[in-house]
């Protein structure tokens, strides 16, 4: 596959799934990529861990794309994810962890055809993106160019978000993925 790289099987999300249900009030407190004219995302929940940091971007397009993150609220009360990222920046050899977050797509719901191409962060020649699958059911898919996959349970994908991409959960329960960008040593 061109686009999608599977890189790791059989993660132990269970303990960052139960405590999302605990705590499913920090969903949808930043909406920073929701609700900007014309998002693909606009029928995502999110749940903002690190991100731009909204007090330096004057504008929504400039949070979008500035490089400089920050650690948001959330990311104190869901310590579950602290070994899943570490997990991952040590197995893809991460020196910075750039932007994560939980996505949320509602069954029947869908995230239109996009590509991450505006803004610093993009330019950035060592980035990379993946998906943390925290569950993952069959008929949600994610389609990238001719190739469409569907994500698991406990798998760790590598996608090119610099591609045109969609999602459509047509699954019976929600998609949900831990979403993290990570700089990569050479």
């Amino acid at each position: 596959m061109r686009y999608f790289h599977r890189i790791a099987t059989g993660v132990d999300v269970l303990p960052l799934c139960h405590a999302l249900a605990r705590k499913h009030h920090l969903f949808n407190q930043h909406l920073l990529r929701t609700t900007f004219p014309n998002t693909p995302h606009a029928e995502v929940d999110d749940m903002v861990l690190r991100y731009s940091d909204p007090e330096q971007c004057p504008t929504a397009g400039t949070v979008m794309g500035a490089v400089q993150n920050v650690w948001y609220p959330a990311w104190k009360e869901l310590p579950e994810a602290r070994p899943i990222i570490s997990a991952l920046m040590h197995r893809v050899g991460g020196y910075e962890l750039g932007r994560v977050l939980v996505s949320k797509i509602r069954p029947g719901k869908r995230v239109l055809p996009h590509a991450d191409d505006e803004g610093e962060y993009v330019h950035l020649g060592d980035i990379a993106r993946y998906h943390i699958v925290l569950q993952g059911l069959p008929g949600a898919l994610f389609r990238t160019g001719d190739e469409v996959v569907s994500m698991r349970t406990g798998e760790v994908w590598w996608f090119d978000a610099h591609a045109v991409h969609e999602i459509v959960n047509n699954s019976q329960d929600d998609r949900i993925h831990l979403i993290a960008d990570v700089r990569l040593l050479p």
